[in-house]
């Protein structure tokens, strides 16, 4: 369902995943001021790409990586319609063929990556085979994914990723065999006083060298209203805040 955003909008009518909270979340958390140079792996609709054009300094540039040939149909209508059509190059290709040309090119690596993965790897998928691509490991697993990261971030630069806490010790698993670590996390929840369901997470390069950043919050409060910490992270995307 196309979603209006304060200074963009997306339709993802033809995308295995639609606009979720789970996306903008990470999108408005993501450190992305600093960044110039910016990678969106299964960029979808092309909402985290332009939520980080939005973010980040004038000049930073960000690449959009999408497999599914209807989703880049919307994501490339969405960045051409936003203000930021020069800053977003959006590139059709798996994130493992991509990581080939890479290295053939030796191309600059990314200060930050950002990413909503897939992270299903049982249970019954959709006849919808968009969705259900964008939803299972099918196609990347978790440690594809790590080891892409690892391949294309700069050694000081930052990954951001959401993922379901059912899914962490398998993505710790995965974490385990490549030169990453989590140097943060966010635990939460949906609403105030329920068990925490997803996790805001930061990876970085090589050797913990300081301990991780740990936090905790809730989406909405008892009384069914954002959050103020929700509410500072989404009021410059959410046309009511």
């Amino acid at each position: 369902m196309p979603f209006t955003f304060k200074q963009f909008h997306i339709d993802d009518s033809h995308c295995g995943m639609s606009v979720s909270t789970d996306g903008v979340l990470l999108g408005a958390w993501a450190p992305l001021a600093a960044a110039r140079n910016i990678l969106d792996i299964g960029a979808g609709s092309g909402l985290l790409s332009l939520m980080a054009a939005q973010r980040s300094h004038f000049d930073a540039k960000v690449t959009a990586i999408e497999l599914d040939s209807a989703a880049v149909d919307d994501c490339q209508a969405n960045i051409a319609d936003s203000p930021w059509p020069e800053k977003v190059t959006l590139l059709h290709t798996s994130i493992q063929n991509y990581c080939l040309s890479f290295i053939q090119q030796s191309q600059t690596h990314y200060d930050h990556i950002i990413c909503n993965p897939p992270y299903f790897t049982t249970g019954p998928q959709t006849q919808n085979i968009a969705r259900a691509t964008a939803r299972h490991t099918n196609q990347l697993s978790f440690i594809e994914l790590l080891s892409a990261i690892a391949q294309l971030l700069d050694e000081r630069g930052t990954a951001s990723l959401i993922i379901p806490i059912q899914s962490l010790t398998e993505f710790q698993l995965a974490l385990a065999q490549t030169p990453l670590y989590i140097s943060e996390y966010v635990a939460v929840s949906s609403v105030e006083g329920k068990v925490e369901n997803r996790l805001l997470l930061a990876l970085k390069q090589g050797e913990v060298s300081v301990p991780i950043i740990v936090s905790q919050m809730f989406i909405r409060n008892k009384q069914g209203h954002y959050s103020s910490k929700m509410i500072d992270l989404c009021r410059d995307f959410y046309l009511k805040l």
